[in-house]
């Protein structure tokens, strides 16, 4: 299961519109919560007249059978305080439709980092326990860096550390469920700014592909290289990413 975070930037979501448009994946379901924004409208991975008036709404489930592959894509922000239902309600369709792996595509702010991770790449991971054992051995292989803990109480007691991801939204949540329920869930995040967030969904997007390799690609994320670019399609909806110019009339 590839799913995003609602998170600073909306890089993950980015980066799963991505996936969804590129591997043409094939809609299956609904997602259906009251923790998420209500939200209704037209297929954004529309590719001809004919399916451009499908509708789509704020959670949805695409899947690709071949490759072992389901994503749910998020499109619209939290209700306030609805973190935990959405988490339980998460996990416990996780459990029961027995994914074998849950990948979690986020973001966290760049301003808030520490000195040791204003260093080399703007990429980090983290692993359950579970996954830990299955997979982090091809981390290290592939050169990835971990989610660094930071100190808890800066100053005071440099030596309790915690997972800090702020901008993350429901990520830390999500991976601390996942650790003590015993699910086998990997966290993918970039630091980034909020702005124009498209590049950091071709770098996240690009970072998960090392590992997975849903498309062929020799890109290394570590110059963070988008020339992998080219080969994402982007959906037709991010046309509007950026609303309308301003009408000439204003001037």
């Amino acid at each position: 299961l590839l799913q995003p975070a609602v998170s600073v930037g909306n890089v993950g979501q980015l980066a799963i519109d991505l996936v969804i448009s590129t591997l043409n994946m094939t809609k299956v379901g609904y997602f259906y919560t009251d923790c998420l924004v209500p939200m209704v409208g037209n297929n954004p991975y529309a590719t001809a007249e004919e399916n451009s008036v499908e509708l789509s709404i704020n959670a949805e489930v695409y899947s690709l059978p071949s490759k072992k592959l389901v994503v749910l894509q998020i499109r619209s922000p939290f209700i306030k305080n609805k973190y935990r239902p959405f988490s339980q309600a998460l996990i416990s369709w996780v459990e029961s439709s027995k994914y074998a792996r849950v990948i979690l595509l986020s973001s966290s702010h760049a301003y808030q980092r520490n000195d040791e991770q204003l260093l080399g790449t703007p990429l980090r991971y983290l692993l359950t326990p579970d996954l830990e054992k299955a997979v982090g051995g091809l981390m290290q292989e592939l050169n990835w860096k971990e989610m660094e803990k930071v100190a808890a109480y800066p100053g005071i007691n440099d030596k309790e550390k915690v997972l800090h991801i702020p901008g993350g939204g429901i990520t830390k949540r999500l991976f601390t469920e996942s650790c003590s329920k015993g699910i086998q869930m990997a966290v993918l995040l970039k630091f980034c700014s909020e702005g124009d967030n498209i590049p950091d969904a071709f770098i996240l997007v690009n970072y998960l592909n090392e590992w997975l390799q849903l498309i062929k690609s020799e890109v290394s994320t570590s110059n963070n290289s988008t020339d992998a670019s080219s080969q994402w399609k982007i959906p037709s909806s991010w046309r509007l990413l950026f609303g309308n110019g301003l009408p000439p009339a204003l001037f």
